[in-house]
């Protein structure tokens, strides 16, 4: 009995989630051409052709850009809420009735042996969800693409034994940055990103409550505004802050926007 998950893809460019049990294989968002969704399972000695669902957070290019060759080419169901679906059907490609299903916000679906639950964030999106992954007494939560994170997401997200979570943006490359001005106030807002030290003051709260080992994979990082050495050492050093040591029971990881994590066991 074992829930493991590699993040196969994650930044601005685009953006990919592989998750199993011994019975069930999903993958949240296909944000890569189909040609780079499967460079990445291969590279990780996985089959696509052996999912069972593909989970879509929103309808941003860099989390749908495969879905619609993806499904159609392993007649993969796709789950999303309606609001979802109403803004990125026609961005789809033709998909059969059979490979469309809703799965509405603050809603718990169970597949297979795995309960899946979604919880709404805070974006520039139709309506943008992430997921709670839980198997066998372990559980997974994923949170990216929010402009912050309420108490209600802390709460939803939290006593997880691995997290996959937004460090999107450090604030003066932001502010220093090349972006224009609506586009760094659209990231600044609350439905934009978090920031690597608001994402780890958020991570901090959770861990007040989560009286177990953990470990945290920083997600989403920003290509133009953020590096990983950045996003890593801000983090730990205001986990540190709050009384969190990096070591045996915290762990943080890095993703990339090419390169799969290691398929690890929760």
């Amino acid at each position: 009995m074992s829930l493991r998950f590699s993040v196969l893809a994650s930044g601005s460019t685009g953006n990919a989630i592989y998750v199993e049990t011994d019975n069930q294989r999903v993958l949240i968002d296909a944000g890569l051409s189909g040609k780079k969704m499967e460079a990445l399972f291969e590279k990780n000695d996985l089959d696509p052709s052996s999912l069972d669902a593909l989970f879509i957070t929103h309808e941003h290019s860099d989390h749908i850009k495969g879905a619609g060759i993806f499904a159609r080419r392993y007649q993969l169901p796709i789950y999303a809420n309606a609001k979802t679906w109403n803004a990125m059907d026609s961005m789809l490609g033709k998909l059969t009735p059979d490979q469309k299903f809703h799965f509405e916000v603050e809603d718990t679906k169970v597949f297979g042996d795995m309960d899946v639950q979604s919880f709404g964030v805070s974006h520039d999106a139709a309506e943008p969800m992430f997921f709670t992954f839980a198997h066998g007494g372990r559980k997974l939560s994923v949170i990216t693409d929010t402009g912050y994170v309420s108490e209600r997401m802390k709460g939803i997200v939290g006593e997880a034994d691995a997290y996959v979570f937004e460090s999107n943006h450090d604030m003066n490359m932001l502010r220093m940055g090349r972006y224009p001005w609506s586009v760094k106030r659209r990231i600044l807002s609350d439905l934009g990103h978090v920031s690597n030290e608001d994402a780890a003051h958020a991570m901090a709260d959770i861990l007040d409550t989560n009286n177990k080992p953990t470990s945290i994979y920083l997600a989403h990082l920003s290509k133009d505004n953020n590096m990983k050495d950045l996003a890593r050492m801000t983090v730990k050093q205001t986990l540190e802050e709050r009384g969190y040591q990096e070591g045996k029971s915290l762990k943080l990881y890095d993703t990339d926007p090419d390169r799969p994590t290691a398929l690890t066991t929760v």
